[in-house]
């Protein structure tokens, strides 16, 4: 009878808090706060993707900004091609002096066409 009840006051007992891995952005390498994580998809929904990353929002939006969905599908459908391209060197440079939780509007790029 013991044993039940020692089982049960074990099984009560408070488990220690595991620590929460911090999600790292595969552009900027930052750590990303949970108020600024996106999901993006490596290839996009609209082409047939699955897949997705957590990237800081800035970066997310960044890559929107830069890229049209067929580029994304065809050519930068992984962070190490969207981390080669010089204009996403240029604001990967820039982004890291900048605090993690930081987010700034991103305005599309003249080279882009909307519809």
């Amino acid at each position: 009878m013991l044993g039940k009840i020692r089982q049960k006051l074990i099984s009560l007992k408070p488990k220690p808090l595991q620590k929460v891995l911090e999600t790292v952005c595969p552009i900027c390498d930052r750590p990303i706060p949970e108020s600024q994580k996106d999901a993006h998809h490596l290839v996009p929904k609209s082409k047939g993707g699955k897949t997705t990353e957590y990237l800081h929002r800035i970066c997310h939006r960044q890559i929107h900004a830069l890229f049209t969905e067929t580029e994304l599908a065809i050519q930068f459908n992984t962070a190490s091609n969207l981390q080669e391209h010089p204009e996403m060197q240029r604001f990967i440079r820039w982004v890291k002096s900048k605090p993690n939780h930081f987010y700034e509007k991103t305005r599309k790029s003249a080279r882009i066409k909307t519809s």
